[in-house]
């Protein structure tokens, strides 16, 4: 965990970067375009068609004819905007995080390792193409997740857990790959995944929960139903700042979790041949061995002792 705390507070100081302000426009301008242009031509007959369905429940029916009945009838107005705001979030906030991870994460990549491992291999273990196909993929599983866990929803609790869960495991898988598409090989990515699966799919929570607080804006009242032309951009705005946020997370995390990986792959340094393993202190050369006889008490030659 103390890796994915130094990770978090240097992926805060980074969010603020201007390059990273400047690139996260484009997610921003992208989904606030795409969701007034469905909003201009589908948001009459999506309130239209849930207002349908549920007149179709007789038990919603009873409610609503009762709310009436003690002066609350202004609530059958609000009730059918309300249900497509809650249908139409997670679709928001899952088309700004694919964009975040195909626009804004190879810029964070690109920062994050231009000040702090121009050292580290890039290995291009995955392509643009791959990471499209990746994130597609998983976001088809995440849908269908949503669709199946669709009847929890009413279940007042669970509608706060079920979505940032299910988006919290998208943020973990999709920008996860993405971190490590241009300088792990596939075969470190999965390393990687298979060691800090548990760490990786926390912040992806962490993330989750974090972009799914514009959402308790729809359920404050009917004031913010009104206020919904003004509210869905800072919503949109909100969700792109924390998946840029996530998306430098996942990469100072994995980047530097990538740097360890290699260190440990490295063959230790092999002893040098005049250094002892063991204390690492030069060893000593032998005593020349002893000449059998001294300068001092080498006899003299036959001719010198003979003389007088």
């Amino acid at each position: 965990m103390r890796l994915a705390l130094d990770s978090f507070w240097r992926a805060l100081a980074y969010s603020l970067h201007p390059r990273v302000i400047a690139w996260s426009f484009i997610p921003l301008l992208l989904m606030v375009l795409a969701a007034f242009a469905l909003g201009y031509f589908y948001w009459d007959a999506a309130i239209a068609a849930v207002q349908l369905w549920l007149e179709q429940w007789a038990l919603v029916v009873f409610a609503l004819q009762w709310l009436e009945s003690v002066g609350l009838g202004f609530l059958q107005a609000v009730l059918a905007p309300l249900i497509v705001l809650l249908l139409a979030t997670p679709l928001i906030v899952l088309a700004t995080l694919l964009l975040v991870a195909l626009v804004l994460t190879p810029v964070a990549v690109e920062l994050v390792a231009r000040r702090r491992f121009a050292g580290l291999e890039r290995r291009r273990g995955g392509s643009w193409l791959g990471s499209l196909g990746w994130s597609l993929g998983h976001s088809a599983l995440a849908l269908l997740a949503l669709l199946i866990s669709l009847p929890l929803w009413l279940i007042p609790p669970l509608v706060l857990i079920l979505p940032p869960l299910i988006l919290g495991w998208l943020t973990y898988r999709v920008l996860a790959f993405d971190a490590l598409a241009e300088h792990a090989s596939r075969a470190e990515r999965h390393e990687l995944l298979r060691r800090h699966r548990t760490a990786l799919l926390l912040m992806g929570m962490f993330s989750g929960f974090l972009g799914a607080a514009p959402s308790l804006l729809w359920a404050s009242g009917a004031m913010f139903i009104a206020m919904a032309p003004l509210l869905v951009p800072l919503a949109v705005w909100v969700y792109t700042w924390v998946f840029a946020l996530a998306s430098l997370w996942f990469v100072h995390y994995l980047l530097a979790a990538l740097q360890a990986l290699r260190a440990e792959a490295q063959p230790a340094m092999p002893t040098p041949p005049h250094l002892d393993a063991a204390t690492a202190e030069p060893l000593r050369s032998p005593e020349p061995a002893a000449l059998p006889f001294s300068p001092s008490t080498t006899p003299a030659p036959a001719s010198v002792q003979n003389q007088p």
